[in-house]
């Protein structure tokens, strides 16, 4: 009807999404020597994809999955990944839209997963992809269980997915929560960019940085596994505790991850 708002995701275009697919091989597939496995695991129907998340704010951990995915499965069935507010600020919001990029709310969600589409989802947020180089191989959300929530309204299996390299693109010291503290930066900062981290990393080329100036990412070889769907009602009943089902995600996530790293035999290089 004239006049009427379009949905979100009613806004994602193949076209444009190939075309961005296509330029994002080059980086990921040339730079970042990126391989996916395991996309056998992504059901025919809906799902919720959970991944963590890695390198800092020029992370590729969505581009990474998204180049292979569509090589394998085509442009019939878009690919949504839930993103932070501050991906929607301007006049670039409409461009991430029409690419499958939605900004990260329970509606959003919801409809994306009514499409019958899987939903890339990455709970740590910023928590996770500043996360200290010291605890790269460590899975932690930061407490945030919405992602269950999700997957049990929508009645969606949970696919797990580990990501690896990312977070050797440069050194990251401290997500900086005690620096923005004593700075009083939070309440501007959550007010603003929706996040209280004052993350500091050392890279190339200008050395210690505190969120700016933006360093140059190392070229890292990147790898991320898709595992198994989880069926939350089969294995938690019709009535789950959303934190159980979290801690198992997560458990499932950690070993994942830290085969990766067994098989990973130097940073940087993989």
């Amino acid at each position: 009807m004239p006049g009427e708002k379009c949905s979100v995701v009613e806004k994602w275009d193949p076209g444009l999404t190939r075309r961005v697919v296509d330029l994002t091989r080059l980086i990921v597939k040339s730079y970042f020597r990126s391989q996916v496995t395991g996309l056998e695991n992504i059901p025919p129907g809906a799902s919720l994809m959970v991944s963590n998340h890695s390198g800092g704010l020029v992370t590729f951990d969505h581009s990474v999955v998204a180049v292979d995915y569509y090589r394998e499965f085509g442009y019939d069935r878009p690919l949504y990944v839930l993103a932070h507010d501050n991906f929607f600020r301007g006049p670039v919001a409409d461009f991430f839209e029409r690419t499958g990029v939605i900004r990260a709310t329970p509606e959003n969600a919801e409809a994306a997963l009514a499409t019958s589409s899987p939903v890339l989802v990455f709970p740590g947020g910023d928590y996770d992809v500043y996360r200290p180089t010291s605890k790269e191989y460590v899975v932690d959300f930061g407490g945030r269980t919405g992602y269950v929530t999700t997957a049990i309204e929508a009645g969606v299996p949970i696919v797990p997915a580990v990501s690896i390299g990312g977070q050797e693109n440069q050194f990251y010291l401290t997500r900086g929560r005690r620096l923005a503290r004593a700075l009083r930066l939070t309440a501007l900062e959550r007010h603003l960019f929706r996040t209280n981290i004052l993350p500091v990393t050392i890279g190339f080329p200008f050395g210690l940085s505190v969120v700016l100036p933006l360093n140059m990412p190392l070229p890292t070889k990147i790898v991320t596994q898709v595992l198994p769907p989880i069926d939350i009602a089969a294995e938690f009943g019709d009535e789950p505790d959303v934190r159980r089902v979290d801690a198992h995600v997560r458990a499932v996530m950690q070993h994942a991850l830290v085969e990766l790293a067994r098989r990973r035999r130097l940073p940087v290089l993989g």
